[in-house]
């Protein structure tokens, strides 16, 4: 940094390496025309005083001296522009230099007072002049108004006009920057929303400088490009905010409302619901309201209508939190895996301050995502709240629609239970407004809430002429936009037709929507569309789905003879069975490949189903229901033999199964190494999730990860010899490296464990083969989990001799393994060794519900683990030595000779590496090369503090007294994956 030196009428610049140790003053001015300026270069060839602008150099020159300072810094005259790099780190550093200003003197070239006089000055003339000051209006002094600590105004006569402190009630009726932020509080305490908009009428007199300018508002550093435009450097400017801003979590894709998948769902027409959306609304905004707003309606009656309505209204208002849209048959958005991951990143848009929480608590934990659901929501949501302490008061609505759709019951009982511990968070105060079936669970989960925490409304048990008033507004809308867009008659429909069809529709509002799809198709006449659905009228054993769906699907048929017509349904059942029980929706590419069938043939099979499919142009997007009602209405089991429409699920899941299989083990499925990895060591964090997505494609992914779930849906048993056996005898190991590769070996000790209860016989082969494979997942499952191709070496190399899957499998062992280790005949009573701790283990509990297991060490740390998986839940650096350990009864604490403590983690241990001269050696739990390359992964017991290489064998010394020996041939290069 650059300061001018003050010595009497002379100013000398003197260069400071870093931050300069002596206190100075700052100029903000507004700039006049380049060549009134003095800059860098007439500083020092000793020319510029008779320049317009050394006025206002002298004005900050002789303040300082008056105020006691030494130097002080023009940014005319004390940045050398001919240098880009100095140019660069003086504009990131400007915030900074403003900051650390003992005073900022605001010279206003264009306020005048007229006079010295004080008294000229009490009677405040000059105050119209300073509220139109163009100073206001400027990009660059939005920080030098904020950063400083403080600042003072001077008229161009150089009289003091006020300060920042004394003038603060009209500076921001001027500026509309917060009072709070003029005196001083964290920018970080303001949204990036609020902060744009103090700069949004801003000028520059270089357009890139608006982006520039907000540099240090916004805490983000970027290198300059004069000459890329305004827009680029905004458009850069707003990734580095995102980036400042992003958090590492999961999130579900296309669950907020405002999602791509989203999009073109509809909300509200303009005039209806509107005495719900007000009850609503009034309930937001009351702050004396209950938490929570539940609103249930049977199928069909607009609740996601309604909550992307509010959601929309709720952004725009700047009071939505969050939102999360259930939507079953979509794997992310039907599980509540990512639900509080995904709330939690939205709140963190929104809440201030609320980052640092969640980074901690995933610095602790790095797989918090993976946990239960309240430890998500504790240590994601509750706790980064608390401690968030926003600079103003919020007040903030959670929107979560068909919460019914989440697939496990267990998971919709804990997301209510844990959301009645939404109380207020001051000065943030929640509201969560949720939709959903009244599904007995979901209703008994609101009746388990304390008084007083929510309250709700029935749909459908709004009055019938509310109703009928919205959806004939719809139609008439709807109905009217297909006349204008097909020249049809102005008479059409006539009003007998919309009051039948209003009739036939309440109180489904998917009626209203579905049939306006239908009868808009361009590729058939409206009106003859709308004598087919009015058919239904008179028909009385029907339901509301029926006459919702049947004249969709009928004209599928029509004119056709009884051999085209079973063939169209068998094709009707195999593609549309298979869409709408799929576990996770499908492109049509995708969904070509997995069923073997021409894509040309399935988009030809859904043309006409566009009233109740979304079949998007591009082949990228999944085709999507565009509502639940109509799976429901396929698979009713009462059409059985009565519809030719309705889709055996159970037979559905069975031809899914036969089809995931066949894919996987076909040339194009699973194989070895099938990403082409170099090295055997190789983590799966260090792969390019590019190459994973193109050498294992969405519809071979989906096969690895639900062809487990449609056996259990088909209720088929496994017998010996049978496809299922048979695929786990020859692909077990690939289909691990896949998992592996995809991120969902977490899932597969669940997996198997489903496996086992489809078994005939606890005594067959196949069912001696998937208990082998728990035993394996279960002692291998870190190396699964981080390194997908140790599966090969690592775990045959140490499972016990008479294993069935290190037997079955034995031929993968890496050629350049000359000798293998002795190893135990059989299993153990260990299931798996929970490896963590860097020292001795000197107590452990389990909880009261038995689903965790503490331990405590002599490396002062206490860990948490899934007693099932064996999964590292938390850590907790206690900085002492427990001996004792006993959860309370509700588990929310540990008491132990110390003392109670909390079950939270604060900060991770790690083990500390090893350092080896030459040849294969151990390092921390792997055997390297001389390269530092991993080769293999030592199970926790094979870890020896005692190693040495010769001749072939690497021997392994360990604490209990046991000799490992492993022969290794001689490798002067990196070894190859395949041998």
């Amino acid at each position: 940094m650059r300061l001018l030196q003050v010595n009497d009428d002379k100013l000398t610049p003197v260069e400071f390496l870093g931050t300069p140790i002596h206190q100075y003053a700052i100029l903000s001015h507004t700039w006049g025309d380049d060549n009134e300026e003095v800059t860098f270069r007439d500083l020092v060839k000793g020319t510029g005083k008779t320049k317009a602008g050394y006025k206002k150099i002298q004005f900050c020159g002789a303040q300082a001296a008056n105020d006691g300072l030494e130097f002080c810094w023009v940014d005319t005259c004390c940045i050398n522009k001919s240098s880009d790099a100095e140019l660069s780190e003086a504009i990131n550093s400007m915030f900074r230099w403003y900051q650390n200003a003992a005073k900022c003197y605001v010279y206003l070239s264009d306020v005048s007072t007229g006079s010295s006089d004080s008294n000229v000055l009490s009677q405040g003339g000059w105050k119209l002049a300073f509220q139109n000051s163009r100073w206001f209006r400027r990009g660059w002094t939005l920080q030098e108004l904020i950063a400083p600590r403080s600042v003072e105004f001077f008229s161009v006569e150089g009289n003091r006009l006020g300060s920042k402190s004394s003038l603060i009630q009209e500076i921001h009726e001027i500026t509309g920057i917060s009072v709070l932020a003029l005196q001083g509080s964290r920018l970080s305490g303001f949204s990036v929303k609020e902060r744009i908009l103090w700069a949004e009428r801003r000028e520059t007199k270089r357009e890139e400088d608006a982006a520039y300018s907000l540099l240090g508002i916004f805490d983000v550093h970027m290198p300059l490009i004069y000459g890329e435009g305004r827009q680029k450097a905004l458009n850069r400017l707003q990734r580095e905010i995102k980036d400042n801003i992003s958090i590492n979590l999961p999130i579900a894709k296309g669950a907020s409302f405002d999602s791509h998948m989203e999009e073109y769902n509809p909300k509200c027409l303009q005039g209806t619901r509107t005495e719900l959306l007000r009850h609503i609304t009034e309930w937001a905004e009351d702050r004396n309201s209950k938490r929570i707003f539940w609103l249930n309606g049977m199928a069909g009656t607009g609740k996601s209508t309604i909550a992307r309505t509010l959601a929309q209204s709720f952004a725009d208002q700047g009071q939505l939190g969050a939102s999360f849209f259930f939507k079953k048959g979509e794997a992310e958005r039907a599980s509540a895996r990512l639900f509080f991951t995904t709330i939690a990143t939205h709140l963190m848009g929104r809440v201030p301050g609320m980052k640092s929480g969640m980074e901690e608590a995933i610095d602790a934990d790095p797989a918090i995502s993976k946990k239960a659901l309240k430890d998500q929501y504790e240590k994601l949501i509750l706790r980064p709240l608390l401690r968030a302490a926003p600079i103003q008061t919020m007040e903030l609505v959670i929107v979560i629609d068909a919460l019914d759709e989440c697939e496990r019951v267990e998971d919709i009982r804990a997301i209510l239970q844990l959301l009645s511990r939404t109380t207020d968070l001051a000065p943030v105060s929640l509201r969560v407004f949720v939709t959903s079936r009244p599904e007995l669970h979901i209703h008994l989960g609101f009746k388990r809430m304390p008084d007083g925490t929510y309250k709700d409304l029935i749909l459908h048990q709004v009055a019938k002429q509310t109703i009928e008033h919205d959806i004939r507004l719809f139609l008439e809308h709807e109905l009217g936009e297909i006349q204008q867009q097909r020249s049809l008659s102005p008479n059409w429909p006539s009003k007998a037709q919309m009051q039948a069809l209003a009739e036939l529709a309440i109180p489904l509002f998917i009626f209203a929507a579905t049939v306006c799809r239908y009868i808009g198709d361009q590729r058939d006449n409206p009106k003859k569309r709308l004598e087919a659905v009015l058919q239904y009228q008179s028909v009385t054993h029907v339901s509301k789905l029926d006459r919702t769906y049947l004249p969709i699907l009928n004209q599928l048929f029509e004119d056709e003879d009884e051999a085209d017509m079973q063939r169209r349904t068998s094709e009707f059942r195999e593609v549309v069975g298979s869409i709408v029980v799929l576990e996770s929706p499908l492109s049509i590419p995708s969904l070509a490949r997995l069923l073997s069938i021409p894509k040309e043939d399935i988009r030809c099979r859904l043309d006409s189903l566009r009233s109740v499919l979304s079949i998007p142009d591009s082949e990228d997007i999944p085709i999507r229901l565009l509502h639940l009602s109509f799976r429901e209405f396929l698979v009713d089991p009462r059409k059985k033999g009565k519809s030719p429409f309705w889709i055996d699920e159970k037979e559905t899941h069975e031809r899914l199964v036969a089809k995931c299989l066949q894919l996987m083990s076909s040339s194009k499925g699973l194989q070895k190494n099938i990403c082409n990895l170099q090295r055997l060591g190789t983590l799966k964090s260090e792969i390019d999730k590019g190459t994973i997505a193109s050498c294992l494609p969405p519809e071979l992914q989906y096969a690895c990860r639900y062809w487990v779930h449609h056996l259990e849906q088909s209720k088929r048993h496994i017998h010996d010899g049978d496809a299922i056996h048979h695929f786990l005898q020859k692909y077990f190991l690939y289909w691990l490296e896949a998992i592996s590769l995809i991120g969902d070996a977490y899932k597969c000790i669940h997996m198997i464990n489903s496996l086992q209860m489809l078994e005939n016989s606890d005594r067959s082969a196949s069912s001696n083969f998937l208990r082998d494979a728990e035993r394996f997942i279960l002692r291998f499952r870190p190396i699964l989990e981080n390194a997908p191709l140790q599966i090969y070496s690592s775990a045959l190399i140490f499972a016990p001799e008479m294993s069935i899957i290190r037997k079955t499998f034995i031929k993968y062992i890496p050629g350049w393994i000359t000798q293998l280790p002795k190893m135990k005949d059989n299993w153990d009573a260990c299931l798996s060794t929970l490896e963590g701790h860097t020292d001795s283990v000197s107590a452990v509990a389990f909880s009261p519900d038995g689903q965790v297991v503490a331990s405590a060490s002599h490396d002062r740390t206490v860990r948490l683990w899934d007693s099932k998986t064996g999964t590292n839940q938390n850590v907790i650096n206690v900085g002492e030595d427990i001996k004792h350990l006993k959860f309370s009864l509700n588990g929310y604490y540990l008491d132990t000779n110390r003392g109670r403590i909390s079950i939270y983690p604060t900060s991770s241990s790690f083990l500390p590496p090893q350092v080896c001269s030459s040849g294969p050696f151990v390092q921390q739990d792997w055997v390297c090369n001389d390269k530092m390359e991993k080769l293999i992964w030592l199970p926790p017991d094979f870890r020896a503090p005692i190693e040495d290489f010769r001749d072939g064998l690497l021997v392994l010394g360990h604490a209990s007294g046991f000799i490992t020996l492993l022969g290794i041939k001689a490798l002067t290069s990196t070894p190859p994956t395949s041998s």
